[in-house]
Formats: structure tokens, sequence, C-alpha cells
């Protein structure tokens, strides 16, 4: 797609022209960077560029953006930011989140003399990027940009950096001879499909069809993939049970009589005990860390694998395999389903009885938490209300520590049309990248589900929210604390801390429903369970930004996973 013939054009124009081209709606920023790309942004395209309050979380508000949309997320910052926002893609790293992010940078003509906030931040960004380059030349910047949105979806997605030269990108203001050419087909997630080869295929297929008791474990590759209807009709047509990953929890409702729930650390009982009682594990997207296998103890190492994989380099990485196909995961499954034997399903009848007993045996097992009228509420029952009550084309957006301890094991999403995206292990991503979830899908509801000690990390962002008007709804379970480090402290002081130590995991009382009306933003606070639903129901039609300010009980620690 040509958006222009070669003409002289500022780097300014060429950058708003070019993320005009991909599809970009919206970039997160901190000033000041990129001020005369931001005026042509304004005069030329309708990007919203939206400041925000922090780098971390414009970071996180793109994460959110490129995950719940599958299109590039950008996010900008001046050179003396550009740590942070480093800082704020370690997520996206370990989510691979294809997030394009832009820093200014040390004018070659100054290095090393000490220029005011000259510091060489190009490394920071090395661990966390699957490409980190400097754009000193204006010419440079219709290939360079190409080059990002390249990248960032091609393969296993992930992060990209770019520093143009100026410590807030001036180089955007110079002047050269440019075409600013797009690549449609790099606008979104996946760019490729690549096609197994046949035999693998056949030999996996085999595998499935010949054991008695094997189990499907989606990881986030089938979400990226858009894999989640073949996975389904695949486990469908050969009766085999699916356990998803934190990051594939929506490949599978939870109310399929399939699913057994999310395996690993934060896990549901009833998934670790069914991949352990299997007979054969076959992965599908999901690079089997330590999180999804709770340390590879989930199943033991030994145990018959299969992994299906768009990275080469991931196949076998944790457990041998009896069988590995290298391929986009779609495309691979639906391969498996027109070739599958479905007369082999009938084997499986006293297996998938088995993994229903399991299944059942969890919700007898916290039937009364779901149910409990305690005070202050549960939070089961705020989970268990949140699976009821979220709208069926929703989007939920999780926070890691207990946040997703709680709703990994505890929610259920009840249609293939909801999205589940959590954070990748760092506590106060989930609201930003919420509100940026909202921005990527307007249409969509955006529900997201934070802890108390998430949502102080960035709770700024409200202000932001209200000024944009993104009208996305926060559940904050506020328990006055982050009480997933009681376990440890316990431990540490012998069994049982002294009255003292919880003030180093203990908050002062907030009410953050009171906090959100300041910033502009609605604010309804919840202490009885049975208020939720209707609570949820206003926040929805607000047609504002809502905090949900939930009073839960501090004691209460969510299930450590069983191995």
């Amino acid at each position: 797609m040509l958006l222009g013939h070669n003409r002289k054009m500022t780097g300014a124009q060429c950058i708003a022209d070019m993320l005009q081209g991909y599809g970009v709606s919206h970039v997160f920023h901190v000033p000041a960077v990129m001020r005369t790309a931001f005026a042509e942004m304004e005069r030329r395209t309708d990007i919203k560029r939206l400041h925000v309050h922090g780098e971390k979380a414009a970071a996180y508000m793109a994460d959110g953006y490129a995950r719940a949309s599958g299109k590039p997320g950008v996010c900008a910052s001046q050179v003396i930011g550009a740590l942070n926002l480093a800082a704020g893609l370690r997520d996206a790293w370990l989510a691979h989140s294809p997030v394009i992010a832009i820093t200014g940078g040390r004018d070659p003509k100054w290095k090393f003399r000490k220029v005011y906030q000259e510091v060489d931040d190009v490394p920071a960004f090395e661990p966390v990027t699957k490409f980190n380059a400097t754009v000193d030349d204006v010419a440079r910047l219709p290939d360079m940009i190409r080059q990002a949105f390249r990248t960032a979806v091609t393969g296993c997605p992930g992060p990209v950096h770019l520093q143009f030269r100026g410590n807030e990108g001036q180089l955007d203001a110079d002047e050269a001879e440019m075409e600013p050419l797009v690549e449609p087909q790099y606008a979104r997630v996946p760019a490729f499909r690549p096609v197994p080869d046949e035999a693998s295929v056949r030999a996996a297929l085999k595998l499935l069809e010949a054991a008695a008791r094997p189990v499907i474990v989606a990881g986030g590759g089938v979400r990226a993939s858009g894999a989640a209807a073949e996975l389904v009709a695949l486990a469908e047509a050969l009766q085999i049970p699916v356990a998803t990953s934190l990051n594939g929890k929506d490949s599978i409702p939870g109310n399929h009589p399939l699913s057994v729930g999310v395996v690993g650390s934060y896990s549901r009982e009833s998934a670790n005990r069914v991949v352990n009682a299997a007979d054969l594990v076959c992965y599908v997207g999901s690079e089997t860390g330590g999180m999804t296998t709770h340390f590879w103890t989930v199943p033991k190492i030994g145990t018959p694998a299969i992994q299906i994989d768009i990275e080469p380099e991931a196949l076998g990485r944790n457990y041998p395999l009896a069988a590995a196909v290298n391929g986009d995961a779609k495309v691979t499954l639906t391969h498996m389903l027109g070739a599958a034997d479905r007369s082999s399903a009938k084997a499986r009848a006293a297996w998938i009885a088995e993994a229903h007993k399991l299944c059942g045996a969890w919700r007898d097992k916290y039937k009364s938490a779901f149910e409990s009228d305690a005070v202050p509420i549960r939070p089961e029952r705020l989970c268990h209300e949140l699976s009821r009550h979220v709208p069926d084309d929703a989007i939920v957006v999780v926070d890691t520590g207990h946040a997703g301890m709680w709703m990994g094991g505890m929610y259920d999403l009840t249609s293939p049309r909801q999205s589940y995206i959590r954070s990748a292990g760092h506590l106060g991503w989930a609201f930003p990248a919420g509100l940026g979830a909202k921005c990527a899908c307007p249409e969509r509801p955006v529900v997201t589900f934070t802890g108390d000690a998430g949502f102080w990390y960035h709770i700024a962002e409200v202000e932001t929210a209200a000024r944009w008007n993104i009208n996305a709804v926060t559940v904050v379970n506020n328990n006055g604390g982050g009480n997933q480090s009681k376990r440890g402290f316990d431990r540490v002081y012998g069994g049982q801390q002294t009255p003292k130590a919880r003030e180093m995991w203990t908050f002062r009382p907030t009410n953050f429903a009171r906090l959100a009306e300041e910033m502009g933003a609605l604010g309804i606070r919840v202490e009885q369970a049975s208020a939720f639903p209707a609570a949820l129901k206003q926040a929805l039609a607000a047609q504002r930004p809502v905090v949900i300010d939930v009073v839960t009980d501090i004691e209460l620690l969510a299930p450590t996973a069983v191995a």
C-alpha cells in the first residue's frame, strides 16, 4: 500500500502517515517526545495521542491494546523516561505481545559530553525486545518503521524498540526524500501461518488417537493464532480433556464439558490432577514454562508429551517429546481435525468420566465459598459472581499475584466470545492494560480484576481514563494489603508472624470508590456480596470509567497448587 510517492517530507509527516496506514488508533506516551509528529497526527490522521502519567503505564496500555486487538500497540517517551518504558516492556516480552516502543535518544554529535540527561538507554531494551535499534537519519524512518511492525507480529510476536535521535526524538522535525510505504500484512498477528510437515502432524495425531488418557494443554499461542475453535473441535472429535495455561484460559469456555481448568501454579486443583493422571500431554502453543507446569512437576518430566509450536526452538525445551510439530496452531489443528479418526473417542469414555469426577469434586469443595454471604466478602464469591454476570462478549483483564490466583482458579469464561488477558508477572499491569484494551476494542465491555496492592501502582491513570472517557470497568479486590505475602512472612517468622510484621504487607484502609470520584470516574463501593451483580450492571451501563471497590477478607488466601 503506497501512501505517497517519494517526496520531500518531514519525519513527523512520515511517522503520522505510516502509523495511520498500519491502523494504529492510539499512541500512549509521557511527554515530551515526538512533539512534531503528534502535531502532524492531529493535522493528518485521527490517531488519539494519550498523555498518561507514567512510562510503565504507557507500555502496559500499549500491551493491553495489542493483546486485545492483535494489532501492535505503540508507546513512547523522551530519553529520561526510557528506562521506565523498558521496564514496562517486560510483561509484553514474557507474554509475546506485539508492542512498539519509541524513545528519544542521544544525539551522536553530543555523545560522551555529559549533555543534559545523557544515558545510553539502548542496552536496557535488549533483553525485552525482538528488535532494538537506533534511528539517527530521518531518511531511515520508512524502512525502520516497517521493520518494527514486521518484527513485532511475525513468528512468535513480541516487543520492538526504536530510539529516535534527540532527547525528545527531534529527528521527526528533519526533512528528506521519503516514501511512507506501508505493508498491511504486518498490521496484526499472525502475519504468516507456517504449515507444518504432514508427517509430524500424522505422528502426533496417531499418538493422540492411541492414548487412553490424553490431555491437551492450550497455551497463549492458541489465542495468538485465533485457534480456539479448532482446538475445541479436535478435543470434541477425539474426546480429550483440555487444560489451559493462564495465557490460554480463553481457549475453551470454563463451562465446556471437556474443560478442566487452568493448570500449573496459579491453577485449579482439578486441572493439575487431570494432567498428572494423563498418559500423554499435548501442548499447543505453550512454552511449557515453570508457571504452566508448576516448575515441571505437573506433569513430571518423562511423561509422554507432544508439542505444537510456531517456534522450533520451543519444541522439547522442557519435556522430551514423543512428537513435535512446528507450525501455526490454527493450521496445525485444522490439519489434525481433518485427518482425525473419531472412532477412537469411545475408548476414552472412562477417562472423560474420571476427569468429570475430578472437576465435580473441585466444585463441591468450593460450593459453600462460591455462595457465601460472609462480610467481608470472600474472593471466591466475587469470582463466582463475575463468572455469572460478565457479558458474553467481554474482555476480562487480570493482574498477577493473588488476583491471578483467584481468577485463574475460580473464574470461568462462559462464552467463546469472551476474552481473557492476564499479567505475565508484573503487579499493577492490569489496570492500565485494561484501559489499553478498551481503547483497542471500544465496542466490547472490558472488566479488569486487580487487588488493592496492584491498583495502587498506577492509580493516577484513573484521571487518564476520565480525561479520555475510557469507559472500562475496574474491579478492585480491596482487602487492605498484599496478603499473598502472608504465607511467606509466617514461614520466616517460624510459623506465625508477629503482629508488627504485618506492617510489611498491609495498608491503610482506603475507599477507592471515593478516590475514583475525585479523579472524574464513577466509584461504586460494594460491602455485601449480594450487591455486586447490581454494581457490575450499573458499571457496564455507565458509559464512563468505573472503579468497583469490593471490600474482601484479608485473612483469606488463594489455594496453593496441587502437585
